[in-house]
């Protein structure tokens, strides 16, 4: 008992995501009144925060309910968007063992954001790392969740044009494109990406390019990888 009066897992989980806080309320509410200019329910966006907690698939999904594409679209679009989580997952195997019954629950938060956050085996003091990590992927839900609510109710309260919230995630990727770009010399893999959109964007056109590029730039990274192994 004494043991876990001390332990400060809890408190420290919550202060450790409060940047994570303030960037998920913002996008959360992105999301929310996305939700609403597209005419769906205001429970949709709550619920797909809830249930499907996939941050940017979230906005690429509202885009193909919305334009009317197959369930196969979805379910490959939604595969390669997320592909990084199966990465995230393999390299938390050892340090979710012994978390007992959440552990299908921090395997479905393991969002980027929470990642960066659990990844490491160093905890705050007097912390149980297992708890720690719990309280660290509920906080992030929560405010996820949050901020999707406070956005759709503000979609119903407050009469203002929505036109172009969508372009929220987009600006997103293009501030992590330039920090890494900035943050690192090799920039081949940024230019890759690049390149294989723009094909892939003059092929198949602007509804059907984005499947197309990002199996062009997985291919594209592999061989270079393989190239930079065998060398």
């Amino acid at each position: 008992m004494a043991e876990r009066l001390q332990d400060r897992s809890v408190p420290a989980a919550l202060k450790a995501t409060i940047p994570v806080l303030s960037g998920y309320l913002v996008l959360g509410i992105g999301f929310g009144l996305l939700c609403q200019s597209s005419g769906f329910p205001w429970w949709t966006g709550v619920l797909m925060s809830l249930i499907i907690y996939g941050g940017s698939m979230q906005f690429v999904l509202v885009g193909l309910l919305t334009s009317g594409a197959s369930l196969i679209t979805a379910a490959l679009t939604t595969l390669m968007v997320q592909a990084r989580h199966l990465f995230y997952g393999i390299s938390m195997i050892d340090r979710y063992r012994e978390i007992g019954a959440v552990k299908p629950y921090v395997i479905f938060t393991l969002t980027d954001e929470t990642y960066a956050l659990v990844c490491t085996d160093e905890m705050p003091e007097q912390c149980d790392a297992n708890r720690y990590r719990f309280f660290v992927s509920l906080f992030d839900h929560i405010w996820w969740v949050g901020g999707t609510l406070i956005g759709v109710l503000l979609g119903q309260i407050i009469p203002f044009s929505t036109e172009g919230i969508e372009f929220s995630m987009t600006a997103l990727f293009v501030t992590v494109f330039v920090e890494q770009w900035l943050s690192t010399g090799d920039h081949i893999p940024a230019l890759t990406g690049v390149a294989a959109s723009l094909v892939s964007l003059a092929v198949f056109g602007p509804s059907r390019f984005l499947i197309p590029a990002m199996i062009l730039i997985t291919l594209l990274l592999s061989l270079l990888r393989r190239r930079e192994v065998q060398s």
